[in-house]
């Protein structure tokens, strides 16, 4: 089980630039909508999150020991686990998940982007 963060603790390293954060959506859903600067790795087809994870961590999570966070829609969705899971196995050092998803911080009126 990954250690958790709060929206509000999240909020501030995002506006520090101190963390590097993880939508773990399909990606059709991350271009959508995502948290402010995230990077995607898809965590769903399910059985294929830690492929994604494999191949795309190199790319998007270049340092190991950088904070990170990795996120999907609400507390059900099992994307940011699994992806989380597969970044600790790695050798990804400081990884936590934001439980309450993209639906949490949307709802509390906090600004996402778009990509594309």
């Amino acid at each position: 089980m990954l250690p958790l963060i709060s929206r509000e603790e999240l909020r501030k390293e995002i506006d520090a630039g101190t963390v590097v954060v993880v939508d773990t959506m399909p990606a059709a859903y991350y271009e959508m909508e995502h948290l402010p600067g995230a990077v995607n790795i898809p965590g769903f087809p399910y059985e294929q999150a830690a492929e994604f994870t494999d191949r795309l961590a190199p790319d998007v999570l270049p340092e190991k020991t950088a904070p990170i966070v990795v996120y999907c829609a609400n507390v059900p969705c099992r994307n940011s686990e699994l992806v989380g899971s597969r970044l600790v196995q790695l050798g990804y050092e400081n990884v936590r998940k934001y439980r309450e998803g993209i639906e949490d911080w949307a709802g509390a009126g906090l600004v996402t982007t778009t990509s594309g």
